[in-house]
């Protein structure tokens, strides 16, 4: 979809802005993982996840503990993948802006 400068959707422009991020990490994350030329033996369970985010984002306002466990998911299956690195920290970052509780209960 082109767009003018400065235009936006009708879903970017109402709504939790929090949903919105999270909607563009996971989106960028999802597209530097499909660029990405190596093969890593977790490769599926990350995209797997990643669509799970997506999922939870185009939904509305996702709970936080669930988007915990899916960006603990994605993490430990995207390993030391160097080149992941930005993108995976945005998706931390904006998995972040939701709170909840920090360890598992």
């Amino acid at each position: 979809m082109l767009r003018s400068v400065g235009q936006r959707t009708v879903a970017e422009s109402s709504g939790d802005p929090r949903v919105a991020e999270l909607r563009a990490a996971v989106s960028r994350l999802r597209r530097q993982l499909a660029a990405h030329p190596g093969e890593f033996p977790d490769r599926a369970i990350a995209e797997d996840e990643l669509a799970a985010l997506a999922g939870m984002a185009a939904a509305g306002v996702p709970e936080p503990r669930r988007l915990r466990r899916s960006l603990l998911l994605v993490a430990s299956s995207i390993g030391s993948v160097s080149a992941l690195a930005v993108p995976l920290a945005g998706v931390r970052g904006a998995v972040e802006l939701f709170g909840g509780p920090l360890l598992p209960e």
